[in-house]
Parts: structure tokens; C-alpha cells; sequence
């Protein structure tokens, strides 16, 4: 077990403290979150404590308050739309399996939000104006189900199904409940239906049905107005994420024409006469307001790099939380103010990315690419691969590779088959071959970085977490003559045991991705896992896990660590008291020193 060292404070005092600590330990916030029906009062999340938690911030009066002070963290919190009450998920040590607790905004005792509902995994939230909730929930034991609770009632189950499904959103007037739902089987492409508060069903959109080519389905919000049957959705039927109009009373479907390449999403204005546009193209975003009276886009000011987040407030002005590869996070509005601006220490800046179109097996492929600000090449060079694996890396701050560079590291990030922001067909490329596609494309960038100079091949690191951790292990048994050292955080390194033990929506995600169950299709979760190939690893290994992880649970860690032992390979371990990744700061500063140590040793 990891303990919290010092404080935030204490630390930042220290004047021989590296910069890529300080981008660490710097207080950050994210995009707040407004009370629909009471605008001024807000929730955030920071880690100005050391530990990420959740903030009431009354913009009125300019008050702010710790809501929740929890040894490992707290992320998830919604307002109630008249801002009265903040509801948290409340899980153990990191293990994303808990329930729901109720806390007045001005601050008070915390209560069982939902008394009635037993622990499980969450699946979505709905809050609606007179009290009730739709709360959606996961188990191993009951697949999905959704709930609705009524003040002073217990809870009524109107929805379950095995397969992955939850709550997207509640109509302005709480009487619609719009649900993504994978009862066909793919959990990679979700189909919507709405119910009312009974639980029988409206209407329902499913874009798998019929089609050699299965397409899926985002719930992007009702339309902010009482009434109003209106349903935002994002669609793939043009070869990518865009927006359209659905109205689930009448069954209309309006096209919104965006012409703008790569994914595109949108949320409401406030008044519902217009929608904030934010649209993602080759690892940067944007933000535009479509107005539906002229049809017309007009972009909305933000300087280059990446929006991770964006609201319209009701006085028709635009908040936004943006970084760059270079310039840490902030929160400005269209207004021109920084709107939420920490106290203490600033995190330094770090070097931009440059950009890299590699030819691969699959298409072309882009890398994001970091150089020493100092020196020339070829550099030792770090491969960090993304998560997901539905995810993209962008042009957004992150202290992981800033670390990395700070140490004189190249770091190249690659955006593989399956990434996100690249079109419909890249994303879904995964099928079957799970996690030798991605790879391909790893090596294909990794033959680009020799050959221009930027890497030296005798020092090459393959790094990652999550599924980035599962390609690292996967990478070092497969392509054992690459890469020098690897470094897996969290990762999946036996395939069959992560799948029986791993929370079931995750399940759902695999048997999609490889066509089935490891009884079903057990070929194919040999070829993908790297437990196939531990004895082909030479290069040293670290990995590091969280004893409470439900997503990669220890129990396959240990199996791939225990061969590596009995073959006495080189490789270090470490465990730590959380679940997916850690949330308190002085965790997170250890586990890269550890990494940057390991593969100081090990590269000379």
C-alpha cells in the first residue's frame, strides 16, 4: 500500500522541485459543470489538495468548498438542476462499484441518494426537476437495469437486459427517458430507445438493424424545453461521428448538413434555439454554433490545439477548458476571462508536438511527435500508447510525456487502427485481430522514427496504461527485437483471466471485439493475449497495477508476472491500494519516477 506523502502545499514550496513534478502537483481544474435552473452554482473537479476531488463553487458569491475528501479521490458528481444537492458516486479504493450519496450544495451530511438500490458498477444518471432519478446500474449478476426513484418511494426497475445498457439523459420535462442499449450484441455500436417513466417504450433508433455494416448510436441531450420531443443524436451513417435531430414523438429524423471532416459532436444552447458545435480532426478541436433558424456554422474563438471540454452558458457566451501539447489546461470563455483560475504554483510549460504521417499496413497512420528541447537526434525515445482503445492522443497537455522529454526522451504517441477521430472504419478495424492490427501500426511508426533519425534504435522504450499497458506486454513478446525496455501500467496481460474476472461491461466490449467468449473463440484470445508469448520477452519489464482495478484486475497480472519469474526474466512490480489508475497526486509522481528510473537502469 502506497501512502500519501505530503502535501500539496509542503511540496510546492520546495525551490529544488524538477519542473515535470510541478506539472504534476500544479492545481488544475476541470470544465464546470452548472445547475441548469440555478446557473451560478457549479461543480468541478481539482486536485489542489493532492488528491482529485470534488469542488461546490457558488459563482455568485465567488465561495467554493471541498464537497468530498476521500483517500483515494472522488471524479464523479452531478448537480441536481435546481443546484440544491450534489450527487457523488461513492466506490471502495478505486473499484468503480458503490452507490450513489447526496449532499446539500452548501455543504452537509452525506446521505444514500437512492436507499433501496444495492452496490453495483454505474451506468448512467438522470436528474429531473421534480426530485425523481434514473439511475442505471451494472452487475456481474443482473446485466443492466435502469431504475427510476421518486421521493419518498423505493426504487422501481423499468428496464434489464445481459447485455451492456444505460441511462443517457431525462426530457426537460422528466416525463422521457432516452437509454443506449447494445441488446444486439455489439458493444461497440450502441442503439437508442426511449421510455417513459413506466417503463414502456416511445420510440427506438437502431442503425445495426439490416445493414451488412453495423453503425452505432450516441444520445447527445433532449432539447432544453419543456414539451419539446426533440432528441440530439450522434450518428455514423457517413463514415463518422456527426449530429443530427431526432423527434421521438413524431419519429423525424433532421440532417444537419455540418460539412466539416473528421468527428463532430454538439450540445445544446440553453434556450434550445442553437447548438455548440465541437468538432475533433487529426488530434485537434474546434468549436463552431450551428443556429437552427439559418442553417448556418459560425466558428467560435479558441486558439489552436485541444477544447476537452465545452458548455453555453445562458448569456449566450461560451466556456471552454483548452490546452496544447506546450501550454498547460485552462478554463477561458468567449467573454475573454480565464473563468476558473486555481491558486499556487502555475505548471510549466513543455515543447509543442510536431506531426507525423506514416504509411502502414492499414492506411496512413498519424503520430504525435515531442524532441528534447535540447540537443539533436537520434534520442532515446519513448513509445506512449493511448487506452481505449477507443480514444485518440491529441494535441493536449499531459505531464506523462512532458516528464518523459524533461529526461531527454523523444516521445512519439501513435493514434493505431481503432483510435478514435479518424473515421468510422479506422476505429472499427480492431475486429479479430485484437491487438496485433494496433501493432502493426506501432511498427510502422517505429520504423519511420529510426530511419529519420529522431529514435535510436538500441533505445527504445515501449510504454502505455490500460490498453496501452495490454499493447505494451503484448509488444514485447511479439516483437521481442524492438524495443529495449517496456513499461505496462494497469494492463490486460492474460486475456482469458482479465475476462472472466473484469467488470461485465467490459466483458461485452470483448466478446465484440473477438467475436466471442475464450470457450467460444479460444484461438483468438490466445493470439491477442500476451501470456502466449511471455517467454518470447528479452527486454525488462515493469508494470505496475492497482490491487482494486475491476477493468484489469490483478488476479491475470499475477499469472503473467508469476512466468515471468519462473524463467528469470527481468522485471519489477509494483502494486498499489487503488483501482484503475490512481487519483491522488503524490501516487502519481511516484509511478513515473519508478518508470524513468527503471528504464535510466536499463538503457545505460
Amino acid at each position: 500500500m502506497t501512502e500519501n506523502t505530503g502535501s500539496a502545499a509542503q511540496d510546492m514550496s520546495m525551490p529544488s522541485m524538477p519542473d515535470w513534478e510541478k506539472r504534476f502537483r500544479a492545481p488544475r481544474v476541470s470544465l464546470p459543470d452548472w445547475a441548469e435552473d440555478a446557473p451560478d452554482r457549479a461543480l468541478f473537479v481539482s486536485n489542489a489538495t493532492g488528491t482529485y476531488e470534488l469542488y461546490a463553487w457558488d459563482r455568485a458569491t465567488g465561495v467554493q468548498r471541498q464537497a468530498t475528501d476521500r483517500p483515494n479521490g472522488t471524479t464523479e458528481g452531478v448537480l441536481t438542476p435546481d443546484g440544491e444537492s450534489i450527487w457523488w458516486f461513492s466506490d471502495t479504493d478505486g473499484d468503480e462499484f458503490g452507490v450513489w450519496m447526496r449532499q446539500p450544495f452548501a455543504g452537509g451530511e452525506d446521505q444514500p441518494a437512492a436507499p433501496g438500490l444495492q452496490a453495483s458498477y454505474p451506468a448512467g444518471l438522470a436528474l429531473g426537476r421534480d426530485g425523481t432519478a434514473v439511475v442505471g446500474r451494472s452487475t456481474d449478476e443482473d446485466g443492466s437495469t435502469v431504475h427510476v426513484v421518486r421521493p419518498g418511494a423505493g426504487p422501481v426497475e423499468i428496464y434489464r437486459h445481459r447485455e451492456s445498457a444505460g441511462v443517457a439523459d431525462l426530457s426537460h420535462d422528466g416525463t422521457l427517458i432516452a437509454i443506449e442499449h447494445t441488446e444486439h450484441g455489439d458493444a461497440m455500436h450502441s442503439a437508442l430507445r426511449v421510455l417513459r417513466l413506466d417503463g414502456t417504450a416511445v420510440a427506438d433508433l437502431d442503425d445495426t438493424e439490416g445493414g451488412t455494416v453495423e453503425l452505432g448510436l450516441e444520445v447527445l441531450g433532449f432539447a432544453p424545453v419543456d414539451g419539446d420531443t426533440r432528441l440530439l443524436v450522434r450518428h455514423q451513417r457517413r463514415g463518422r461521428w456527426e449530429p443530427m435531430v431526432w423527434d421521438v414523438a413524431s419519429g423525424q429524423e433532421t440532417e444537419l448538413g455540418i460539412e466539416l471532416p473528421g468527428d463532430v459532436s454538439a450540445e445544446w444552447y440553453p434556450d434550445g434555439s442553437a447548438l455548440l458545435v465541437s468538432h475533433s480532426f487529426e488530434a485537434r478541436s474546434e468549436l463552431w454554433r450551428y443556429d437552427f433558424a439559418t442553417r448556418q456554422l459560425v466558428e467560435v474563438p479558441a486558439p489552436a490545439g485541444s477544447v476537452l471540454g465545452a458548455t453555453a452558458r445562458p448569456d449566450g457566451s461560451v466556456e471552454y477548458l483548452w490546452s496544447s501539447a506546450a501550454e498547460p489546461p485552462v478554463v477561458r470563455s468567449t467573454s475573454g476571462r480565464v473563468v476558473l483560475d486555481p491558486p499556487g504554483m502555475k505548471a510549466p510549460a513543455s515543447v509543442p508536438v510536431e506531426d507525423a504521417w506514416v504509411e502502414g499496413p492499414g492506411g496512413r497512420i498519424h503520430a504525435l511527435v515531442q524532441r528534447p528541447a535540447t540537443g539533436e537526434g537520434p534520442f532515446p525515445t519513448v513509445f506512449e500508447i493511448h487506452g481505449g482503445p477507443t480514444w485518440h492522443d491529441s494535441d493536449a497537455f499531459a505531464a506523462g510525456p512532458a516528464a518523459w522529454v524533461d529526461h531527454g526522451y523523444a516521445v512519439v504517441r501513435v493514434n493505431y487502427r481503432g483510435s478514435t477521430g479518424y473515421g468510422r472504419e479506422w476505429t472499427d478495424a480492431l475486429k479479430h485481430r485484437v491487438g496485433l492490427i494496433e501493432l502493426e501500426d506501432i511498427a510502422a511508426v517505429r520504423e519511420w522514427a529510426v530511419s529519420s533519425g529522431l529514435a535510436d534504435p538500441a533505445k527504445l522504450v515501449l510504454a502505455g496504461g490500460s490498453w496501452g499497458g495490454y499493447l505494451t506486454l503484448l509488444g514485447l513478446g511479439t516483437q521481442p527485437e524492438a524495443w529495449a525496455v517496456g513499461l505496462a501500467a494497469v494492463p490486460v496481460a492474460d486475456y482469458v483471466t482479465a475476462y472472466h474476472d473484469e467488470m461485465e461491461a467490459l466483458k461485452a466490449m470483448d466478446r465484440t471485439l473477438l467475436g466471442g467468449t475464450p470457450e467460444e473463440v479460444p484461438e483468438r484470445y490466445e493470439a491477442s493475449s500476451p501470456l502466449t508469448y511471455v517467454d518470447a520477452v528479452r527486454a525488462p519489464v515493469y508494470i505496475s497495477a492497482g490491487v482494486n482495478d475491476p477493468r484489469c484486475p490483478i488476479r491475470q497480472v499475477e499469472n503473467y508476472v508469476e512466468r515471468l519469474e519462473a524463467r528469470g526474466a527481468a522485471y519489477e512490480v509494483y502494486r498499489y491500494d487503488a483501482g484503475h489508475g490512481s487519483l491522488v497526486v503524490e501516487e502519481r509522481i511516484k509511478q513515473v519516477r519508478l518508470e524513468i528510473d527503471f528504464a535510466a537502469r536499463h538503457l545505460g
